[in-house]
């Protein structure tokens, strides 16, 4: 048995790796490696979710952001972009459509858009709430306080979704010129400790980004345990510094995809829009390497394509019913059940 079998039969064994093992791993994994950890992955995404693919309702409701990220198209440097913020009359009426199509967990995402105060948008969460009883909220919607947190938790959000953006301190600080990698570990445990169902993740192929880095990525994840984890492929937007760097590959952001399955077996892992992006089937490739989340978008097609964190973002002519059975039938296509239930993580179901 080769080295790099018995690290991958020991990640599936154990759901356990050192950040040694996973450097070596990244750095040595072969086409044949890469066939044997995807089936690892599929196994225990089976073996704890079974076929089911969870669908939920993605709302990006503001393109404005007061954060400077060198990767991202909605930075607040960046003037070139045609910005808007959606009413929450408007939101409702996504919501409403949402609703209508079978979705049971609403993604409420924006950039870091400081007109939604903590007042808005607990007004807003009641609202859904009472519209929708049986709903899951889930807000992506950045840093914010403990307070505002709280504020939102009590008001009945479930789920909130920050991507730690990268292990490593210096990495970080570099790209994030406007924020502090202690404060978003910070922000993560804050909304551990309050209750909500917590996503983290990453990008993978960042300009700088090392095997190490990604290694570092995994074992933060162990720690952290998230309910969900996130991992794309970095995509550059002509308009930021990282404008003419190299975009990572689909092949790295699926290996990342199944170690993370396997090394925090009980995780929801969506395949991504930006997968999508990169490959005509990256999702449902994905799907097959481990992820068990899907995301169709709920946008107005009206200010859908302005809210381009990278370009080139598939399903921006789309209206939200031809992404809700457009998506249904890849998920489809490739062996799996569609589940439209709020599909809350095992963690959170064991602890209820």
């Amino acid at each position: 048995m080769s080295d790099m079998h018995q690290l991958l039969e020991k990640a599936y064994q154990t759901n356990d790796l050192t950040k040694d093992e996973i450097t070596v791993l990244l750095e040595n994994i072969t086409e044949a490696d890469r066939e044997d950890l995807y089936r690892y992955a599929l196994k225990t995404k089976q073996a704890y979710y079974g076929d089911k693919v969870y669908m939920r309702g993605l709302i990006e409701f503001s393109n404005i952001c007061r954060q400077d990220c060198l990767y991202c198209g909605i930075r607040a440097s960046n003037e070139k972009v045609e910005r808007y913020r959606l009413t929450p009359e408007e939101i409702l009426a996504c919501c409403d459509q949402g609703y209508k199509l079978g979705y049971k967990t609403f993604v409420l995402q924006s950039g870091e858009d400081r007109w939604y105060t903590e007042e808005i948008l607990v007004e807003l969460i009641h609202e859904i709430k009472k519209r929708y009883p049986e709903v899951a909220v889930t807000l992506s919607i950045g840093e914010r306080t403990m307070e505002t947190y709280q504020s939102l938790f009590a008001a009945g959000a479930d789920r909130f979704l920050m991507r730690h953006e990268t292990a490593s301190k210096e990495l970080y600080e570099k790209l994030h010129p406007t924020m502090r990698f202690d404060d978003r570990r910070a922000c993560l445990n804050d909304l551990k400790n309050l209750g909500y169902q917590v996503g983290a993740g990453f990008m993978v192929g960042l300009p700088g980004q090392t095997s190490v880095d990604l290694a570092e990525d995994l074992r933060y994840l162990m720690g952290l345990r998230p309910d969900m984890i996130g991992i794309g492929p970095f995509i550059p937007h002509s308009e930021t510094p990282l404008g003419k760097e190299q975009a990572g590959s689909i092949e790295d952001t699926l290996v990342m995809v199944a170690l993370a399955r396997l090394l925090i077996p009980d995780s929801l892992i969506p395949a991504t829009t930006a997968l999508g992006t990169l490959h005509p089937q990256g999702r449902e490739l994905a799907l097959k390497a481990g992820a068990n989340v899907v995301m169709p978008i709920i946008t107005p097609t009206s200010v859908r394509k302005q809210y381009a964190l990278y370009e080139n973002k598939i399903c921006g002519d789309d209206h939200p019913e031809d992404c809700r059975y457009c998506i249904e039938r890849r998920i489809q296509s490739v062996g799996f059940q569609v589940d439209l239930g709020r599909g809350d993580s095992l963690r959170k179901n064991r602890s209820s």
